[in-house]
């Protein structure tokens, strides 16, 4: 059966990422109870910033990465949740994905959610399907939620309002895709895709 890690890419405590990678996990349990699930939250920055060391497990960055990516390594698909921060994705979210490799998130299925206070919140998604890939060979499905007024959705056993309703419909709706997705994508990875000769993109 398939296990499923969500990314929650806020630095913040108690952040409106960290509920809603919450809510998407028993979302998904609901979905199906078989399926696992593991949330890595980046809440007070973790993660050392990026500096070629995290491959050696006896340094510093490599002491905190290395059990972060062998809980990726685990995943057969991913939720990746960045909130906006001034039209961008947080650092510590943009971080992770310096420090990964196809190694850990290769050819796995992921989904995006970003997250706005306001009426924003795009920018992430065009910014994370840009520029996180071409190393990670992560696998972006073509639906994404944007979940705008964080802060009023979300946040009971049932829905507020109608515009409540609406974003936990289509995040089941798309949480359904990635799960299909991520069963398609086991045969992928099983098909040897890697390379030694290009481990990078280009």
């Amino acid at each position: 059966m398939s296990h499923i890690v969500l990314i929650s890419g806020s630095h913040r405590q108690n952040s409106q990422s960290s509920k809603i990678a919450a809510y998407a996990a028993s979302n998904i349990k609901r979905l199906n109870a078989a399926i696992t699930t593991d949330i890595i939250d980046l809440a007070g920055n973790p993660l050392p910033l990026w500096d070629g060391e995290a491959g050696k497990a006896d340094s510093a960055t490599g002491k905190v990465w290395q059990p972060l990516a062998a809980r990726l390594q685990k995943a057969d698909g991913l939720v990746v949740i960045s909130p906006e921060w001034s039209g961008m994705v947080p650092a510590g979210l943009k971080n992770l994905f310096l420090h990964a490799s196809a190694k850990e998130v290769g050819h796995k299925p992921a989904m995006i959610i970003s997250v706005s206070a306001g009426h924003g919140g795009s920018h992430p998604i065009n910014e994370l399907r840009i520029s996180s890939y071409k190393n990670t060979r992560i696998v972006y499905t073509p639906d994404h939620v944007l979940v705008q007024n964080c802060m009023n959705v979300l946040n009971g056993e049932t829905e507020a309002d109608k515009a409540d309703g609406y974003i936990r419909r289509r995040i089941e709706f798309s949480l359904r895709g990635l799960l299909a997705y991520t069963e398609a994508f086991k045969s992928i990875r099983a098909a040897g895709l890697e390379n030694a000769e290009f481990p990078f993109g280009m």
